[in-house]
């Protein structure tokens, strides 16, 4: 992914250079924000009604959907942001001319800049700044782009899909499916990651929608080739955390050879067995792949109290970092992927990560 791109000519970064992002906000502004963390499958927090998806084939079908969008938040006084590849930027900010000195550029409130965790801090200061301004509404437009590997596109997906749950009223967003630019896969899950498909001006209810605590966990199991020989770490019951710290540490530092990603890493990984020995059932074991490209960990323990698929994307007691609960919400800044894969037998924490 791409992080920290340069502002676009026209529309505009705002002045703040603090990281952070969310891919696609809300859309139909009667409904939309961010609020704080998922509930769990069992309980869930009503899905936004004003996430949109315009699946467009060609250039004019895509200024048929977004001109009229941001031209209704710039008519009523929203914060207006561009969360889009720059040439999509470039060809926006020409045709709205003048107007366009009003529209926002920012890529990191989406997956284009960050990762999920980020792109959502990232909103949520949009989302301040919109409430004491104008109409107190965030309008955000993003071109969907989730890289060419297809664990990215699993990711972006995932993101799509609790972006839901994490929207509030005061949040408009829609999300541009370009198939000049997506894979067909990508393009399928527009209909079933939105309320809302978007056609023009039309905003109707996509009858494919299915709701995070769905669709989540329906998501194919990820499996990368080099899991299919030995790990080059494995440990089945792991004495204490402290201890298993360390032989993560060592491991690391022999297969990153990044420092600053070591570190990263680590952190991450240290986190996770945290939680497996805190709040999981022992034995707790690990598991690392590496092939000098990507490296994989998968902590495991014998719990199955879990059932919130969609966990880690905020911190579990809200941005106050003092109360803990930021596990999941670290490693899914740290790793490129983290998926959380319940079992009879357990939970196992799969980490991954490209090796820089």
């Amino acid at each position: 992914m791409s992080h920290n791109e340069p502002p676009t000519a026209g529309a505009h970064r705002p002045e703040s250079d603090d990281e952070g992002l969310v891919d696609g906000a809300p859309t139909d502004c009667s409904a939309p924000g961010l609020t704080g963390s998922p509930r769990a499958a069992g309980t869930p927090s009503p899905v936004s009604h004003g996430h949109g998806a315009a699946v467009v084939d060609t250039e004019s079908e895509l200024l048929a959907a977004a001109l009229p969008f941001l031209d209704e938040g710039l008519r009523a006084g929203d914060l207006v942001a561009l969360a889009c590849p720059p040439d999509t930027v470039d060809l926006l900010t020409r045709t709205l001319g003048e107007r366009a000195s009003a529209v926002e550029s920012e890529p990191r409130l989406s997956l284009l800049g960050s990762r999920a965790p980020d792109a959502l801090v990232m909103a949520l200061r949009f989302q301040e700044r919109a409430a004491v301004s104008g109409s107190g509404r965030l309008r955000v437009l993003a071109g969907i782009d989730f890289g060419s590997d297809p664990a990215d596109w699993r990711e972006g997906q995932r993101y799509e899909s609790v972006t839901n749950r994490l929207l509030t009223d005061d949040v408009c967003a829609l999300c541009v499916y370009d198939s000049r630019r997506l894979p067909p896969s990508v393009m399928n899950s527009a209909a079933v990651t939105h309320p809302h498909l978007v056609r023009g001006d039309s905003w109707t209810a996509s009858a494919a929608f299915q709701d995070p605590g769905v669709y989540v966990p329906s998501l194919p199991l990820p499996r990368a080739s080099v899991e299919d020989a030995a790990p080059v770490f494995s440990v089945e019951d792991a004495p204490t955390l402290p201890t298993l710290r360390h032989q993560v540490g060592t491991v690391l530092a022999a297969l990153v050879p990044d420092r600053d990603q070591r570190e990263d890493l680590h952190l991450a990984v240290a986190e996770i067995a945290a939680n497996a020995f805190r709040h999981g059932v022992r034995p707790v074991s690990a598991r690392v792949w590496a092939d000098g490209d990507v490296i994989i960990c998968v902590i495991s323990d014998r719990g199955t109290s879990y059932s919130d698929p969609l966990s880690g994307f905020t911190p579990a007691h809200g941005l106050d970092l003092s109360h803990g609960g930021m596990g999941l919400w670290l490693a899914r800044k740290l790793f490129d992927h983290v998926d959380l894969l319940p079992t009879p037998q357990g939970l196992s924490v799969r980490l991954s990560a490209r090796l820089r």
